[in-house]
């Protein structure tokens, strides 16, 4: 048996019940019970913060990782403009117009090459752990089982 409840809701909250019951093909009385249910219920609230405290606990592991990556990618990319720098010596102006010619024609390579290796999937950070494991002598990572 179910008791008969009238109450008053403000017309936003009102309308806020017309349009979810309408999205879920649901009448109003079962989404305000579902919702009554859902409030009163002693273990709501834990379950709530269960709920809460999984996703922020993946999220951590992603920014864990992605500080991971960038820290990576700054060191890779210090490492080589370090390398470059004390490497290469400067051009005599008579040079510098073919070279800069060169290096357009490098460059377009070098975008065509990250634009393959980016659609495979491969990644400098990949390849770093799985260099290091080997070095290690453990076995490489793959993706595949």
């Amino acid at each position: 048996m179910r008791n008969k409840h009238t109450f008053r809701l403000p017309p936003a909250l009102s309308s806020q019940l017309a349009d979810y019951a309408a999205r879920k093909r649901v009448s109003q009385a079962l989404v305000v019970e579902a919702a009554l249910s859902s409030f009163l219920s002693p273990d709501g609230s834990e379950r709530l913060e269960a709920a809460l405290s999984r996703r922020l606990d993946r999220q951590t592991r992603q920014l864990d990782r992605l500080e991971h990556h960038t820290l990576i990618a700054n060191e890779a990319m210090g490492l080589f403009v370090r390398f470059w720098l004390t490497t290469t010596p400067p051009l005599p102006d008579t040079a510098l117009a073919a070279a800069q010619a060169s290096g357009r024609d490098r460059y377009k390579g070098f975008v065509e090459a990250l634009g393959r290796r980016l659609a495979k999937g491969q990644s400098l950070a990949k390849e770093l752990a799985e260099d290091r494991l080997v070095s290690d002598g453990a076995r490489p990572f793959t993706e595949e089982p």
